[in-house]
């Protein structure tokens, strides 16, 4: 088993395609995931059912992935329902790429 390489990211959950969206910044999106996913990461993740990995974007440092994460929060809804469909226009799960 190979060890795995942390490396800061943002990232964008979904409920389902066009649904309720969430964005977070992390040093390990692996394991950040998979506690959104085991309805540890947040209470509003876990509340509205927010665990469908839709979009990462990975940065070189971890101020970046926040300053990222704060930028994309400010966006209109519009924008990064854009952003999600550029790379991934069936809202798969990208989760499984990561593993």
């Amino acid at each position: 088993m190979r060890e795995r390489e942390f490396q800061p990211a943002v990232y964008l959950l979904a409920s389902q395609r066009n649904g309720t969206l969430y964005c977070g910044s992390t040093s390990d999106l692996v394991r950040r995931v998979w506690e959104h996913k085991d309805g540890v990461g947040s209470n509003f993740t876990a509340k509205y059912g927010v665990t469908r990995l839709v979009w990462f974007e990975f940065r070189g440092e971890m101020g970046e992935a926040i300053k990222r994460e704060h930028q994309i929060k400010e966006w209109k809804r519009a924008w990064k329902l854009r952003l999600i469909e550029e790379t991934n226009p069936t809202w798969r799960d990208l989760y499984p790429d990561l593993l």
